[in-house]
């Protein structure tokens, strides 16, 4: 046929008409994140930085310009906003750095959302509380015990302060599908709960509410989807998972999920001295807020889903049958 190119049929291709941009969507709830939005019919772009990689945007959210450019050029419905340092010893070490991303990159990405008439949907921590009197509901007052919790928290003024119209989900200590296991502080577990042979203490101090990325970016989509519908869904939500465990309790649980032993593990009932950054000794989060508007998920239990997340790293993949089936 003369003159027929391929290009012809471009028009042809489906595109979902609503667009979300994903920040920080090369780390772990990031990646979740922009994944549950994609499957749905929704246009997804992510950005990263450091691990941009050739699937997602490389973008400084330090650079105004250069946010203002991709909002501008892509033109989104929602912003999830996930890139964070999220590391409270890194946080405590690196407090500059940490400040940039986790404050200022909010305060940039609230305008540029406000001015557009973006619904931004910001993520935040259980950490913003002191974990002395739980369980935290929304309007609870926030008071963070170490720099991470108070880098967050400025986060969220700056969001609502210049987008009133935002939307904050925090978060508890979170795991899911990982690139590798250090990049969640439940799967680091994995390592000591393979080594089998020598034995290792595991803080049995600080309760916790391990919650699945996949359910996280569940209820992402649940109120982006609301929230084009209705405007007024805007200020605090809390989810979290509902199994409250330890450290401990969770390296025990995965040793249980492979079916591997446990008798190594040895639970530390006291802080050692020096132990990095203060956390919160139990920061539950009471998530009423969410279940009434009917945007909340049933969190996915614990067994289930570390299973999944784990056994690609297992040594010996044969315990895979006796896993499964």
């Amino acid at each position: 046929m003369p003159g027929f190119e391929y290009g012809d049929f471009e028009e042809d291709v489906y595109t979902p008409y609503r667009r979300v941009l994903v920040t920080g969507a090369t780390g772990l709830l990031g990646r979740a994140v922009y994944k549950e939005f994609q499957n749905n019919d929704w246009d997804a772009l992510g950005s990263g930085y450091n691990r941009a990689r050739p699937r997602f945007l490389r973008c400084n959210l330090l650079d105004e310009d250069a946010v203002r450019a991709v909002i501008h050029d892509f033109q989104p419905h929602v912003i999830v906003h996930c890139a964070a340092e999220r590391r409270p010893d890194v946080v405590e070490h690196h407090t500059e750095a940490a400040l940039n991303l986790n404050v200022h990159a909010c305060a940039t990405l609230a305008k540029e959302a406000d001015t557009a008439g973006i619904f931004l949907l910001y993520i935040s921590t259980d950490y913003v509380f002191d974990g002395r009197n739980p369980p935290y509901g929304e309007n609870d007052a926030p008071n963070p015990l170490n720099m991470y919790g108070k880098s967050k928290l400025e986060g969220e003024r700056e969001i609502l302060r210049h987008c009133p119209g935002a939307a904050i989900l925090r978060v508890p200590i979170l795991y899911g599908e990982v690139e590798k296991v250090e990049e969640s502080a439940v799967t680091v577990l994995w390592d000591r709960v393979q080594e089998g042979a020598e034995s290792c203490t595991i803080d049995h101090c600080q309760q916790r509410f391990p919650t699945y990325t996949s359910d996280v970016a569940r209820v992402c989509r649940n109120m982006a989807e609301r929230a084009l519908q209705d405007p007024s869904l805007r200020g605090i939500f809390h989810y979290s998972g509902k199994e409250q465990m330890t450290k401990y309790e969770m390296a025990c649980a995965i040793a249980d999920a492979f079916n591997l032993p446990s008798s190594h593990l040895i639970p530390l009932t006291e802080q050692p001295a020096g132990a990095g950054a203060q956390r919160p000794q139990n920061a539950q989060l009471e998530c009423s807020r969410l279940e009434l508007l009917g945007l909340s998920v049933e969190a996915t239990p614990f067994k289930t889903a570390v299973r999944d997340s784990l056994w690609p790293f297992l040594h010996d993949k044969r315990w895979r049958q006796t896993v499964f089936h």
